[in-house]
């Protein structure tokens, strides 16, 4: 079993942390992961991507060219990985953000409204645990919802409690969401 993802946004919405947490998870199964971070020259504001790989095989290159799965916070990043995506791959994308239509024919589009979900959770910055849930769901053949929570406490919990229950709540609406339109 080898899984790869390419999630990509803005700087500030929370990608690379999606991504530490997968990876996180992933290693607490016993699996092997990376995680390959990739910032562009602007700070806050400025694009940001991240590639996760889990397997449960040695992984030979964090550095995936076409991947099986994207989650897409914003219109430039549409622009930029949606033609990248393997072909019967999966774009996940906030709708909420995301104005652009998708244009290819050959990849599985789930449009998630992030935003929303996390404003229900109590905050929307906390679109990027949504899209955790939804993956989450995608991949609930390695991964529970608990153990995705269980990660975020451990990455997040130590330096913003606070932010432990609206996550949760975050990630618990994606999944459902996900698992309620798939």
């Amino acid at each position: 079993m080898t899984r790869n993802l390419v999630v990509a946004g803005f700087g500030g919405q929370g990608v690379m942390l999606l991504g530490q947490i997968l990876a996180l998870a992933a290693t607490e199964k016993q699996l092997n992961a990376t995680w390959l971070p990739s910032y562009g020259p602007e700070q806050r504001g400025g694009t940001a991507n991240c590639t996760v790989v889990i397997s449960d095989e040695e992984i030979g290159s964090p550095v995936v060219d076409k991947p099986m799965y994207t989650i897409i916070m914003n219109n430039p990043s549409m622009e930029k990985f949606e033609k990248m995506v393997e072909p019967n791959g999966t774009v996940i994308l906030n709708s909420t953000l995301i104005t652009m239509e998708p244009k290819r024919t050959d990849v599985n589009y789930l449009k998630v409204p992030a935003n929303e979900l996390a404003e229900q959770a109590g905050s929307q910055r906390s679109a990027n645990m949504v899209m955790l849930g939804v993956i989450g769901w995608l991949w609930k053949d390695i991964f529970t919802l608990e153990e995705l929570e269980q990660a975020m406490v451990e990455k997040v919990g130590d330096k913003r409690p606070q932010l432990v229950e609206t996550n949760k709540k975050a990630i618990e609406l994606g999944y459902e969401f996900a698992k309620n339109i798939i």
